[in-house]
C-alpha cells in the first residue's frame, strides 16, 4: 500500500521519492512499535534467578526504541506524510509473528528476544540500504537506530553466552 503522494516533501526529494522513502519509515515505526511493547511485555513477565538483571537492563532499551519510533513518525511527517502509529495499522501491517511467551524464566525470554532483534536489525538494514542514495538523511537515521540497536542485542547476547562463547539455539 503505497501512501498518497505528499503536497510537499524535504528539498531534493520529488513527492514520489518522499512518498517512497516515508512507505520504508512506516514499515520501520511498525517494527520499532511492536519491540518497545515487547521488551515492555518481557519487562513484565520475566522470572528466575536471573530476574532482577534483566528486568533493569530492558526499560533503558524500551525507552530507546520508543525514542527511535518517535524519531521516525517526525521523519515521516517531515517528508509530507502522516505517520500512522494506531495499534490496528500495526496489527494489519505486520509480517512477523506476535510474541508468544507470557510469564517465563529469563533465558528463555532473552533466547526469544534475541530472535527478534536478529529480525528487528536484519529488516531495519534493508531500510538503510533502500534510503542509501535517496535519503542521506533518513539513511543517517536508520544507522544510528542500528548502533543501539545492535548494541541492545549484544546485552541479550551476552546473557545467553555460555563460556566457550556459544549462544543456545531454539
Amino acid at each position: 500500500m503505497s501512501p498518497k503522494l505528499p503536497r510537499y516533501t524535504v528539498p531534493s526529494l520529488t513527492p514520489e521519492e518522499g512518498a517512497e522513502v516515508a512507505e520504508i519509515l512506516q514499515d520501520r515505526l511498525h517494527c520499532l512499535n511492536d519491540l518497545h511493547l515487547t521488551l515492555k511485555h518481557v519487562h513484565w513477565n520475566v522470572v528466575g534467578s536471573h530476574f532482577i538483571g534483566v528486568h533493569e537492563m530492558l526499560d533503558p532499551q524500551v525507552d530507546a526504541v520508543r525514542e527511535m519510533a518517535d524519531q521516525t513518525a517526525e521523519r515521516i511527517a517531515t517528508l509530507g506524510v502522516a505517520p500512522i502509529g494506531t495499534p490496528g495499522a500495526l496489527a494489519a501491517a505486520r509480517g512477523w509473528e506476535d510474541y508468544k511467551l507470557g510469564r517465563a524464566p529469563a533465558i528463555e525470554h532473552l533466547t526469544a528476544l534475541d530472535h527478534v532483534y536478529d529480525g528487528v536489525i536484519s529488516s531495519h538494514r534493508k531500510a538503510a540500504d533502500a534510503t542509501a542514495g535517496l535519503d542521506d538523511v533518513t539513511n543517517d537515521l536508520l544507522i544510528g537506530h542500528l548502533h543501539d540497536l545492535e548494541q541492545f542485542h549484544w546485552f541479550i547476547r551476552a546473557h545467553l553466552e555460555s563460556a566457550s562463547g556459544a549462544i543456545p539455539e531454539t
